[in-house]
């Protein structure tokens, strides 16, 4: 079985409505002739590569699984991609055609993929330039299916499957998972093009969905909008990057639903996360990414790190495992004695200011209490006589420097203060919503901040 399958032996009956948007939707019937047009029309053999930069919604979905059909390799592009960035996607996965709103245009790529290569996703790019990764049909049918799994085992439903609403691009990886997890489970699929709190709220009614997923961003977008209610939504999965305790809180309170941590990297997909009976159970353990999935292991090495391992992974990411198969994630962690994940943040990211370690997102916390604060990140800059020093870039209301320093003081031991503070309109962040910290870095270094 291939992923294509997830679609075209959909369990609903040929003219049940599977794939909708705000504005559109499609019967099964009408989704897989909508595939087979598309296949005719691409004309690409086995293993070739085929780009893809359409909105989200049904033609998004019937091209990826069209390219499926005929044993090639699905190439998601953003749509807010400048022509540079697809370029370079173009010329490193050597796509042979390219499909988008204009429809397929052919391609000079050769490159030729193994047979069991579904798509091509890429690393966020946060601490470097994004890297390609490749899954699998047989790998992504195991992820979707070992998460499923305690899902299935409490018994017969009534009727079909919520619909799954995918509130996030297709082109990433964590907008491809909810949907092919949505199909997996027998569920309609509702994708958002753009996301808005009055379109999503309208569609957690019409759809009357209980459980969702959405990114750190859109969680704050909710929390600050005029919305009275999101009911009947009850459980919302953080996705696409890290959420901060106080933001999952602050959308607890603000909606009454529980925000259900997790933890994952796009080579392994999601390996530690929360389930509906740990909410109920541990409400005081917000924030945590929530204990391993079914069939993966973690551990914590001698440095704090986070060493993952997982049943299946990307293609070629064997090269990072241990002798024991562990996979070091790249993350400081800890586990607490219910068996729950904390993490304190990217090895990358960590400050050594003269031997004292400083976890930005911890001082990050602290600022985003104060009342100016909008938005925040915290990095470490060169210091001649300390190493590393941290600073904070802030969005909000412009206040002194001196209230933040006493605001910071009132919470966190001396050595995790920031030495200074910049002011700016927007974090640099990447297109999954990640701060882009060594961009900050860069700019603290080019406005002539150095030794």
């Amino acid at each position: 079985m291939g992923l294509a399958d997830l679609l075209l032996e959909h369990p609903f009956p040929d003219d049940q409505e599977v794939l909708f948007t705000v504005h559109e939707s499609m019967t099964v019937a009408q989704a897989r002739q909508r595939v087979a047009e598309i296949a005719a029309e691409l004309d690409v053999a086995s293993g070739q590569a085929v780009a893809v930069q359409l909105p989200n919604g049904p033609e998004l979905m019937c091209t990826m699984v069209a390219i499926w059909t005929l044993g090639a390799v699905h190439v998601p592009l953003n749509e807010r991609l400048p022509e540079p960035e697809i370029e370079s996607i173009l010329n490193e996965t050597g796509a042979v055609a390219l499909v988008d709103s204009s429809g397929v245009r052919k391609l000079s790529g050769s490159t030729t993929y193994p047979e069991d290569v579904a798509f091509i996703v890429w690393t966020s790019g946060t601490t470097g330039k994004p890297k390609p990764i490749l899954h699998t049909h047989t790998a992504y049918l195991e992820l979707l299916d070992r998460v499923l799994a305690p899902l299935r085992g409490r018994g017969e439903r009534s009727g079909p499957p919520t619909p799954n609403l995918i509130p996030v691009s297709m082109a990433l990886n964590a907008g491809l998972y909810n949907s092919l997890f949505g199909l997996r489970a027998g569920a309609a699929v509702v994708m958002m093009d753009r996301f808005t709190p009055e379109d999503f709220a309208s569609l957690v009614d019409r759809f009357q969905i209980r459980s969702t997923v959405l990114p750190p961003a859109a969680m704050v977008m909710l929390a600050d909008s005029d919305l009275e209610s999101l009911a009947p939504l009850k459980y919302v999965r953080s996705i696409t990057a890290p959420l901060s305790p106080l933001n999952a809180r602050r959308f607890t309170d603000r909606f009454g639903c529980f925000v259900l941590n997790s933890y994952g990297q796009a080579e392994m997909g999601e390996v530690i996360g929360w389930t509906a009976a740990d909410a109920k159970e541990h409400p005081e353990k917000i924030g945590a990414a929530g204990r391993p999935l079914p069939g993966v292991q973690i551990r914590i090495d001698d440095e704090g790190h986070l060493l993952v391992r997982p049943p299946n992974a990307a293609v070629g990411i064997d090269e990072r495992r241990d002798t024991d198969g562990f996979i070091d994630t790249g993350d400081i962690a800890s586990i607490d004695d219910d068996g729950f994940v904390w993490i304190d943040g990217r090895v990358s990211d960590l400050i050594n200011r003269g031997g004292n370690k400083v976890f930005p997102d911890s001082v990050e916390e602290v600022l985003r209490l104060h009342p100016s604060v909008n938005d925040v990140s915290v990095v470490g800059v060169p210091d001649e006589r300390l190493g590393e020093v941290p600073v904070a870039y802030i969005v909000g209301s412009r206040c002194d420097d001196e209230e933040l320093i006493e605001h910071c003081r009132s919470y966190l031991v001396p050595y995790k203060v920031p030495i200074a503070y910049r002011w700016i309109d927007a974090l640099p962040r990447s297109e999954v919503g990640k701060v882009l910290r060594r961009d900050l870095v860069g700019q603290w270094t080019a406005e002539g901040n150095g030794n």
